[in-house]
């Protein structure tokens, strides 16, 4: 799945998603700019994850459905997180709202500009009250802060350095799935770095090559092998 935050688009077309993921096979829902404000994109392999229901919201967009390959029901929340204290306040209580009509493993992942630690605030001091707020949601809803080991911030414009972008899982997803791990991604024009979520079970190399012994003994088997 591709999430894309701040696409400033108001209006994304399937020839749009499938030019993106490069097939014909994505599905996609979108949150539409302000102008050239916000705007937020899902795309997916259909053949992979079938969508059941989406849910939108200004400053948020949940894609409920199932895996197929594992059957399992489950649903991702990208979140573009506002500045203002009163305004992520209304964000923590649609989210929590969403959360309890689903019943199912969730992802929450995006920019919610905020910091959870000083560390993650290049030359912070103290932590905003807003921070706390982030911290006392997160822990209501028992979901987990999915660490980033492989660099310290995800934000970057001019010398500041933040990490304000993450991926929230709940325990019912690492159930399934208890070797999810995040890493960040080469940062290219973007102010943002891109972050890439992935089961270390599922890339942890090829798969090993197998093959039936009947193959050779077939008259033009390895005449065909030599010539591939």
């Amino acid at each position: 799945m591709l999430d894309l935050v701040e696409t400033k688009k108001e209006m994304v077309t399937k020839f749009d998603a499938v030019r993106i993921w490069g097939s014909d096979s994505a599905g996609w829902e979108f949150v539409s700019s302000i102008g050239a404000s916000g705007g937020l994109l899902l795309i997916w392999d259909e053949t992979v994850f079938k969508l059941n229901n989406c849910y939108k919201e200004d400053r948020w967009m949940c894609v409920e459905g199932v895996v197929v390959k594992d059957n399992f029901y489950c649903a991702i929340c990208l979140v573009y997180g506002p500045l203002v204290r009163t305004e992520k306040s209304s964000l923590w209580e649609e989210l929590s709202y969403i959360t309890g009509l689903c019943q199912v493993p969730f992802c929450y992942l995006g920019d919610f500009n905020k910091i959870l630690h000083l560390e993650e605030r290049k030359g912070a001091t103290t932590l905003s009250a807003s921070a706390e707020d982030f911290r006392t949601w997160i822990n209501d809803m028992e979901l987990i802060d999915l660490p980033l080991n492989d660099r310290k911030y995800t934000w970057f414009r001019g010398q500041s350095c933040s990490r304000i972008d993450r991926s929230l899982v709940s325990l019912g997803w690492l159930e399934v799935y208890p070797e999810t791990c995040l890493k960040g991604g080469p940062r290219g024009l973007s102010d943002h770095c891109p972050l890439i979520m992935e089961d270390s079970r599922i890339f942890a190399g090829p798969r090993p090559f197998r093959s039936l012994d009947s193959w050779f003994t077939h008259e033009g088997f390895l005449r065909m092998v030599n010539d591939e």
